[in-house]
């Protein structure tokens, strides 16, 4: 793979690609903070309802994913883990400056490293929820090793000493913010080898139910689709839906989706009763109608591949091919032809049933 469709790969991956034209303002409750060792903070907190925040990295540090926040009447519950132990501790050092209750329950909402690379600071006391197929994965190696870690983390080395060459060329302004750039880089690499892959303690298979004073928590699995073990939490008293990358602000990473099944699992989403929608990457948004977007671009998007599969033309050609402009209304930044090649990759994986 090219230094330039890792950078791209990895962009997606982690949420940078393109956003959605029509997003919805989020609600007006930043909370600025200032962390209780009166160091910098990491993370601005945005509260979507009353005790359920977005926790948004606002720092220097590379968190990857955003997680959510809900606060309850003894306990606090946080969706997503973040990408690095540091990434971690830093959230819930930050955490503090919200409410003093202590983190008892952490989701893992899927497997990606983004997402799940900080289970590991969290003490044998404080449960981690997740899929049965997110946990399988995570135990056996998956979230640090295969197509999507190597296209981020495998080039790392390459990246810090390609960043490494153009400064020795640049100077003046150029100069020292590459250098601020290589600073951030070496520090997310030092952070990548804290990582130790730490399977969830708790799983389910379809539904799990915490009830926490007077909240209910359900954990979701309506099927696979970003991952073979999305879950979302849902918050039914408060209309709250926290999606992990199942919805995103834009369109999602598909690199290890099931592109094909994930818009029969969007459409069981229909048949929950929220008004809020937290999402992995990007703002939260009160839109219902997004997901019919993304379903419609999902469709598309296969039907092509599937088209130009059975024509026997390569992923590479495919991806050049597939047209997706008709859907740049709702997924702006879409000027005609060429998709993200991963994506059509991992369909025809899908199609000659390669996928793992």
């Amino acid at each position: 793979m090219s230094r330039f469709r890792a950078y791209v790969f990895a962009a997606v991956l982690l949420g940078l690609g393109t956003v959605s034209s029509c997003a919805e303002p989020a609600p007006d409750a930043t909370v600025e903070v200032d962390s209780p060792r009166g160091e910098p903070t990491q993370f601005e907190f945005t509260e979507v309802m009353p005790g359920i925040y977005q926790a948004r990295g606002a720092g220097d540090m590379t968190v990857g994913a955003n997680a959510g926040v809900v606060i309850n009447e003894t306990d606090v519950l946080l969706v997503d883990s973040h990408i690095s132990p540091a990434a971690a501790s830093a959230l819930l050092e930050d955490v503090r400056t919200i409410t003093d209750k202590p983190v008892r329950y952490v989701a893992n909402t899927h497997w990606h490293f983004d997402h799940a690379h900080g289970n590991q600071v969290y003490p044998p006391d404080v449960e981690i929820i997740s899929h049965e197929a997110t946990r399988s994965v995570i135990a056996n190696g998956g979230s640090k090793s295969g197509r999507s870690y190597e296209a981020f983390i495998g080039t790392l080395p390459d990246r810090i000493a390609a960043l490494e060459a153009t400064i020795a060329e640049s100077e003046g302004d150029e100069q020292a913010e590459r250098e601020t750039q290589l600073e951030r880089l070496r520090a997310y690499h030092a952070q990548v080898e804290e990582v130790v892959p730490t399977p969830p303690t708790t799983t389910l298979s379809e539904r799990l139910t915490l009830h926490r004073g007077g909240r209910e928590i359900q954990f979701l699995f309506f099927g696979r689709a970003h991952t073979e073990g999305d879950v979302v939490v849902y918050l039914p008293g408060d209309g709250v839906l926290l999606t992990g990358d199942m919805l995103t602000a834009g369109l999602p990473y598909m690199g290890d989706g099931f592109v094909d099944e994930w818009v029969d699992t969007l459409e069981q989403l229909k048949h929950l009763d929220f008004q809020w929608i937290i999402p992995g990457h990007g703002e939260p948004y009160q839109d219902r109608q997004r997901i019919d977007h993304l379903q419609a671009y999902l469709r598309d998007l296969w039907d092509q591949a599937v088209a130009l599969h059975r024509q026997g033309v390569g992923a590479e050609e495919a991806a050049a091919t597939i047209d997706m402009s008709a859907h740049a209304e709702h997924f702006g930044g879409i000027p005609g032809a060429g998709v993200n090649p991963v994506a059509v990759v991992r369909i025809f994986e899908l199609l000659d049933r390669r996928a793992n």
